[in-house]
């Protein structure tokens, strides 16, 4: 279980930083969607319910939107602050894309990362880490490893607290529809306020 683990979470992440795979990153995510749903219909010990609970948003609501309203006054200050030229610059010059975006990157790629780096990871290896926050922070710790490819430290340090931030919250509430809100509406302020560029990989926006 521990190869396994250091293998899909570890050395893939970091092999596929240095390797251009063609497509970029938003294949491989739906190909490991896929495989982790066929692992989810065969397993009798999970709740299928943790999936979506959609019940779970409106409690945590307000602490999400608490956190989320200061990440946007941080972040919209530290763009201004050291690279104000790209200060909203994808909705002001491609308004089109910024569009495309809102609209599909909830769906291809928040909800398939959530499903394999909370819902998969959290489940499949919850024995060998044991421990909520031991398992939060393998959960964070993999999650940023994924984001090497983008070649740049702000998506790693940003991917690390966004991964133990997105875990917590999906032990403390078992929806993965919770998550999948609160991740969509940091990648999205990403992608606004001037960041994006940093989870951006050739033809194919990036999960944040």
């Amino acid at each position: 279980m521990a190869a396994e683990f250091i293998l899909v979470f570890v050395v893939l992440p970091v092999l596929f930083a240095f390797v251009k795979v063609p497509g970029g990153p938003i294949p491989i995510l739906l190909v490991l969607t896929v495989v982790v749903a066929f692992y989810f219909r065969r397993a009798r010990d999970l709740d299928r319910r943790d999936l979506w609970r959609p019940e779970a948003l409106r409690p945590e609501l307000p602490r999400i939107l608490r956190l989320w309203g200061l990440a946007a006054v941080l972040a919209v200050a530290a763009v201004w602050a050291f690279d104000r030229e790209h200060l909203f610059d994808l909705p002001r010059h491609n308004p089109g894309l910024w569009a495309l975006i809102v609209v599909a990157y909830p769906v291809v790629s928040v909800y398939p990362q959530e499903l394999v780096f909370r819902a998969f990871l959290l489940h499949r290896y919850r024995r060998l880490l044991r421990g909520e926050r031991t398992a939060a922070a393998a959960s964070a710790v993999s999650f940023a490893l994924a984001h090497l490819l983008f070649g740049n430290p702000v998506a790693v340090v940003l991917t690390l607290f966004g991964g133990w931030l997105f875990a917590r919250r999906y032990q403390r509430t078992r929806s993965l529809f919770t998550v999948c809100v609160e991740h969509a509406a940091y990648g999205l302020l990403i992608f606004t306020v001037g960041l994006g560029r940093y989870f951006y990989h050739g033809t194919n926006f990036a999960a944040a």
